[in-house]
């Protein structure tokens, strides 16, 4: 089984929301399965989003949450906090002088390109609610998964503290995000075959 595979099936075995299919089909016409999690830092490779998800669901349900959380909440989370980077970054190359040989040459990189320029987390919230309704703690858990590093928190604003207060899987998805970028995947220019 590959990574899409694995996603497919915590899905089919946890959650059973009117609009999930849909979601899904909608998923499966975007380059979410191949994407890569981020252009140059963790996941920079084909499947490096997927490959991230389903590592902060590992790290969620693991180390943060107990038997008795809401499993449904813990895969809809953490497989789709980046929903919003479907059919975001794109195969493109660049011209990179070889410093051993003085000579320009070509190598792929990703680039960005926002269709729907609404923020991280609230895209992703907005993508999940065209297809499935989320509950308001799945909702705010999305919207701040990027702590610290959001835009808006950057900015000051006092909400995601007052989240964090309020619904504890916004903190627990945040520090699985966070364990996986940081600990599993750091520097990773490929993902790890089963």
């Amino acid at each position: 089984m590959g990574y899409r595979d694995d996603f497919m099936a915590l899905f089919a075995e946890h959650v059973h929301r009117d609009g999930v299919e849909q979601l899904l089909e909608w998923l499966d016409s975007t380059d979410f399965f191949t994407a890569p999690a981020s252009t140059r830092f963790h996941g920079a490779c084909r499947e490096g989003l997927v490959y991230h998800s389903l590592n902060v669901y590992k790290v969620l349900r693991n180390k943060f949450c107990r038997e008795e959380d809401n499993q449904e909440s813990i895969v809809i989370c953490s497989l789709l906090h980046d929903i919003c980077k479907a059919n975001y970054y794109h195969e493109s190359t660049k011209n990179v002088k070889n410093k051993e040989t003085g000579r320009w040459e070509e190598i792929p990189f990703y680039s960005i390109e926002d269709d729907l320029p609404y923020g991280h987390g609230e895209k992703s919230v907005f993508l999940i609610e065209r297809y499935m309704r989320l509950t308001t703690e799945e909702a705010v858990a999305i919207r701040w998964h990027m702590g610290g590093f959001d835009d808006a928190a950057r900015g000051g604003c006092k909400a995601i503290s007052e989240a964090y207060d309020a619904y504890p899987l916004a903190v627990k998805l945040h520090m699985a995000d966070l364990a996986a970028t940081y600990l599993l995947e750091k520097g990773t220019s490929s993902v790890n075959r089963k």
